[in-house]
């Protein structure tokens, strides 16, 4: 089994996010649940939001923004066994544009 991060990536811009009403982001929530609950048995951590961004160079921190907005990471048998878990998840249904990345994380060689 390999261990996959799944980084979602928001579209919505300021006026998009104000456009959802409290039941639709209720529905979001139920959903997100329902999709947890369902993939439970692959979840190593269901993730979180992504909030308040630092930079860190070796010319020092500084904040940024980006698309990001969460993350989960999933342990599967195959690469694309990974990318199935996120093909029905309702953060890519919620706006459009929402995507997710899946990443393989390999065990660091020793």
């Amino acid at each position: 089994m390999g261990k996959f991060l799944a980084v979602l990536n928001g579209a919505a811009d300021d006026t998009d996010k104000a456009e959802l009403t409290e039941q639709q982001q209720g529905e979001f929530m139920h959903a997100w649940a329902v999709w947890a609950q369902k993939n439970e048995h692959a979840l190593i951590d269901p993730g979180a939001p992504l909030f308040r961004k630092k930079l860190v160079t070796a010319r020092g921190v500084e904040d940024f923004t980006d698309a990001k907005t969460g993350y989960a990471i999933v342990e599967a048998g195959t690469h694309e066994e990974a990318v199935r878990l996120f093909s029905d998840h309702p953060h890519i249904a919620l706006v459009p544009g929402n995507s997710i990345e899946v990443i393989e994380c390999p065990p660091v060689p020793s």
